[in-house]
């Protein structure tokens, strides 16, 4: 944790003097999952893995990498990471992250990731925002701690954390909706039909398109945040990947008092088949995300879009 704490406070300051220093926003190739890689998204891996070399981490599996990578033979543990989430709005000052998870480490790189998703034993992000933080849990309950920029040292302003359990808050790219399943077309129309429609009241919608200032804002605020598979190309699976985005997120809203489902079932009860596989994510205040599974579970007739009377529905 010192480890990645330090390679944190590096990162943060290289975000903060931004083009000062290079272009970070410039176009550098493409991940192993076919998206485009910034030169943040380059720098970060780097500084993270060099930070690990010699500590106590095994493996290390990285959104940038198409493989895992054995830093120490006889290390204890495997870290997977997304070093730099959301870069694609580094160019707009929008904030950005790094998220990570902690796995027992076996003999191989497979053994260490390939397997439930609640084996985590520690997950976490650092957001590069107004102010950088880092939010963890070690499976009892989540901390967020803030990086003092006087020292470069994280302080623990946050203990306990837990999800508010109301809000009027919802995140997802309403752009895609011709694409979305029926469930979520109808829970989404719902919520913007406000206050004529069954939910009797309005809501607003949020959209960072940054997963960590997604996850952030649920955190300190409640809400939910939806980001389906659909019927294009591509992504009937979503496009977050459940290795090093989804499950340790999932593993924070959990411990915060929160639910993470793939809209349906719990993320952490699912098996990694592989480093990069994307699943759909769903997360949040635990009665919002398990209204949205209740939609899954309605006939059709009930989620047709043109049905605005779910009378199962009227809560808050």
């Amino acid at each position: 944790m010192q480890r990645l704490c330090a390679a944190g406070a590096d990162i943060a300051q290289i975000i903060a003097r931004g083009a000062i220093g290079q272009d970070l926003s410039d176009a550098v190739g493409v991940n192993s999952g076919g998206d485009g890689q910034k030169a943040l998204d380059v720098i970060a891996d780097e500084r993270f893995m060099t930070a690990f070399a010699g500590s106590n981490i095994r493996h290390y599996a990285s959104e940038e990498q198409e493989n895992a990578v054995t830093l120490n033979s006889a290390g204890a543990w495997a870290l997977a990471i997304d070093p730099l989430d959301g870069s694609s709005n580094i160019d707009v000052n929008v904030s950005v992250g790094t998220i990570f998870a902690l796995f027992p480490a076996g003999d191989r790189p497979e053994d260490s990731f390939l397997r439930p998703a609640a084996d985590l034993i520690a997950a976490g992000y650092i957001i590069y925002g107004p102010q950088c933080c880092l939010v963890v849990s070690f499976g009892e309950g989540v901390q967020i701690y803030t990086l003092a920029p006087d020292t470069s040292e994280f302080v623990l302003t946050g203990d306990q954390v837990r999800v508010p359990e109301t809000s009027g808050e919802f995140a997802i790219n309403a752009s895609n909706y011709r694409h979305w399943p029926a469930p979520i077309r109808a829970y989404i129309d719902d919520l913007v039909s406000g206050i004529e429609g069954p939910r009797e009241r309005d809501f607003n919608m949020r959209w960072v398109a940054s997963l960590v200032a997604e996850a952030h804002r649920i955190m300190m605020r409640g809400g939910i945040f939806l980001y389906p598979g659909d019927n294009r190309n591509g992504y009937a699976q979503g496009r977050l990947r459940l290795l090093y985005e989804c499950a340790p997120i999932a593993f924070l809203m959990e411990q915060a008092g929160a639910c993470a489902t793939d809209g349906s079932d719990p993320i952490l009860r699912q098996t990694i088949p592989d480093l990069h596989a994307r699943t759909p994510f769903v997360f949040g205040s635990a009665e919002k995300v398990a209204r949205v599974t209740a939609y899954h579970d309605l006939p059709l007739t009930e989620t047709s879009a043109l049905f605005t009377k779910r009378g199962l529905f009227r809560s808050q």
